[in-house]
């Protein structure tokens, strides 16, 4: 088993007298800074973004260049995405780091697959929330933190593990239990997941709606009994907070019966075999690699496999069924619709302030 380490193994301390900073006030970025703004601490803002520069402003952060706010701070918390912190390493945190300074990153990538390589002389750390961005300062408002990796991987001034703990104590990340595991490991789960699982899921939810139409079945029941409805979210929030066979055995037995009665006639003998290879070449670099080109060519095939998968028939049946649902929030907010209208609302997951929907397609 890996270390755990919760709320009662930080000592603040570790954090008197250094000056925080954090590049940049992306999502994650933001929930880190009004995290630590009610744990008694604001940081500077390293902005390299005017919009994010000043929502930061907005909302009551010092902003100044990411160069600046390198060269003040003593310890510098990383948010940006994965393919951008190779720049913002070069050009602005490389030329003024010195002994004793600590290196916050939120991700293993760019240190795992060899992209930057902090000097000797400064601690490197990595606060790794296993949520999106979009969600962390919400998970600390109601739930007191997030699940989180942490990881040191270079510890020059044998302060690093405290440092990290105080951080991790302020930004929420001990809030729900952080694990220790090393930034390689964190870096090639992380892709495993989006490589390997949401590829299988996102196949499996498009088929299903697909063959439930087909087979004329209703589009607005297909899609909402497919995902829309939220079902399939619940249960799989369920599996995180119970575990999978608990959270079976909690739904009907019908459910419990048809799924498992059923489940050799989903299983695939390739499936294994996919995803070791998909592992593979996450561990080789060879997904690195390519990503690398992608983003210094300005995503081309990115694009083209969006363009590709938007224009399947299925998105535009499924964005028809959203907008009925948006219909219904919007007369249910004007007072003329009754209990079905917010039946209706209510399993589609809009929220009652601006009719935006969520499922489990959602990024940050």
């Amino acid at each position: 088993m890996t270390a755990r380490y919760t709320d009662a193994d930080a000592d603040p301390g570790y954090l008197a007298g250094r000056t925080l900073a954090i590049f940049d006030y992306t999502e994650l970025g933001r929930g880190f800074a009004l995290n630590l703004m009610d744990t008694g601490y604001r940081p500077i803002i390293g902005a390299t973004n005017e919009n994010r520069a000043a929502r930061a402003r907005a909302e009551g952060f010092e902003v100044t260049t990411a160069g600046d706010a390198a060269a003040r701070a003593d310890v510098k918390i990383i948010t940006l995405p994965d393919e951008q912190v190779p720049d913002l390493y070069l050009s602005a945190l490389a030329p003024s780091l010195k002994e004793g300074d600590v290196l916050v990153f939120s991700s293993g990538y760019s240190i795992a697959f060899g992209y930057l390589e902090p000097p000797a002389f400064v601690d490197t750390v990595m606060i790794a929330p296993r949520t999106y961005g979009t969600l962390i300062r919400a998970a600390y408002e109601t739930e007191g933190g997030f699940l989180s990796f942490l990881s040191v991987e270079q510890d020059a001034t044998g302060r690093a593990w405290g440092t990290l703990l105080a951080l991790a104590w302020a930004v929420g990340a001990l809030g729900r239990g952080a694990f220790e595991i090393t930034f390689r490991q964190e870096a090639e789960l992380t892709h495993f997941i989006d490589q390997g699982v949401m590829p299988a899921l996102h196949h499996l939810i498009a088929t299903a709606a697909e063959v439930l139409v087909k087979e004329n079945y209703p589009v607005e029941a297909a899609f909402l009994d497919a995902y829309l409805a939220g079902k399939l979210s619940a249960a799989l929030a369920a599996a995180g907070r119970m575990g999978v066979m608990p959270a079976l055995r909690n739904q009907a037995l019908v459910s419990q019966y048809g799924t498992l009665s059923r489940l050799d006639r989903v299983h695939d003998l390739r499936l294994r075999r996919n995803l070791s290879d998909i592992l593979n070449e996450i561990r080789e670099g060879k997904f690195a690699r390519n990503w690398a080109d992608e983003y210094l060519n300005g995503y081309p095939r990115l694009e083209a496999l969006l363009n590709q998968r938007e224009r399947l028939p299925l998105w535009a049946m499924e964005q028809s069924v959203l907008e009925s649902l948006r219909e219904i929030n919007a007369l249910k907010q004007d007072g003329t619709t009754g209990e079905g209208a917010d039946t209706a609302v209510t399993g589609n997951g809009t929220t009652a302030d601006d009719g935006a929907t969520y499922n489990i397609f959602q990024e940050d």
